[in-house]
């Protein structure tokens, strides 16, 4: 039996306002009813995503959280999924925490962070000398400000970081925030020389590889899907590059074979939210590649994933187990 998945980065208390839609700049907008708390952050999102999706997949969380009260709120969350050890979580500071604005009409969302203890996640956090899994994810790139500090040798805190765990034989993957402009690729570029996986959306891979793939409409540019993958090999990613968007998956591997499928044709109503369908995209993601799926499959049960996210309003509650999810996506497709 396989030992298991580390996840590792941001922890965040979410507080979910429904709105009535984004006003403008000096306008008003309703909030529509009372606020709800979650937890949130790629280490809760996916860490409880792949918990649900496999209760006896062996779990570590890896992360700061404050020394208060959305600590303590966090954990217990985290303590009630048997497979998840959190004994390796660091408790310092102030927990980090982000207000989404849920805009009840288009579903979009927006995000108002509070970087708090989360920032100061570091090298120093992790044993490897006592972490015994076969996989690595960490994220979100671009709000570890300890791990994405420059580093002489490596590029960033954090590229030395994937390093270390590939030299002690641990398989490696990385994900990031959406933010435009050049800091983006100089930040994300040097992990990817050390990452075995990178899951992330078509905005995000845009702005690390520069190719093209958000339209004027917003839509994504599919002619351009391939170029962007394949950039991301060559910037250093050795076995899966995938790239998530409201229209599907897409990958390409080692071999450098090509895998895509649509998104699902959900019914009208399903989508109650989509705070993290992202997360559960990449969740279903790393779940295939844990259990040496092709990546087709692992396309697929991210899709599915996403699907199960989409139906409630917080970011995990819609999770399933992996046989629930890919009847779903078998209904769906």
């Amino acid at each position: 039996m396989k030992k298991g998945i580390a996840i590792a980065g941001t922890t965040v208390l979410d507080i979910l306002y429904p709105i009535g839609g984004f006003p403008k700049p000096g306008e008003l907008t309703y909030i529509l009813g009372e606020s709800r708390r979650s937890t949130g952050g790629l280490m809760c999102n996916d860490l409880m995503d792949l918990a649900a999706l496999d209760p006896a997949l062996p779990l570590v969380a890896l992360g700061r959280v404050g020394a208060d009260e959305q600590g303590d709120a966090i954990l217990s969350r985290l303590r009630a999924y048997e497979n998840v050890d959190v004994s390796r979580i660091v408790r310092a500071g102030t927990t980090s925490f982000t207000l989404v604005m849920a805009d009840e009409v288009t579903k979009q969302r927006s995000f108002y962070y509070c970087k708090g203890a989360s920032a100061d996640f570091c090298e120093a956090d992790i044993d490897f000398d006592a972490l015994d899994v076969d996989l690595l994810h960490i994220g979100y790139i671009l709000l570890l400000d300890a791990l994405d500090a420059p580093d002489d040798a490596y590029g960033t805190k954090l590229a030395r970081l994937l390093c270390e765990a590939k030299r002690r034989g641990i398989k490696t993957s990385v994900d990031m925030v959406t933010e435009p402009g050049e800091r983006s690729r100089r930040v994300v570029a040097p992990a990817l020389r050390y990452a075995d996986y990178c899951i992330i959306n078509e905005a995000e891979a845009q702005a690390v590889t520069g190719v093209g793939l958000v339209g004027a409409d917003g839509k994504l540019r599919r002619e351009n899907v391939r170029a962007a993958l394949g950039a991301l090999r060559d910037m250093g990613v050795a076995e899966w590059a995938v790239i998530h968007s409201p229209e599907g998956g897409f990958g390409l591997d080692a071999r450098g074979e090509y895998a895509e499928a649509p998104s699902l044709k959900l019914p009208e109503g399903y989508i109650k939210g989509s705070v993290g369908a992202g997360d559960a995209f990449c969740s279903g993601v790393l779940y295939a590649a844990w259990k040496g799926w092709t990546l087709r499959q692992g396309i697929e049960l991210g899709i599915a994933a996403a699907a199960c996210s989409l139906s409630q309003p917080d970011a995990t509650g819609g999770m399933r187990n992996v046989e629930e999810t890919m009847a779903l996506y078998r209904a769906l497709r």
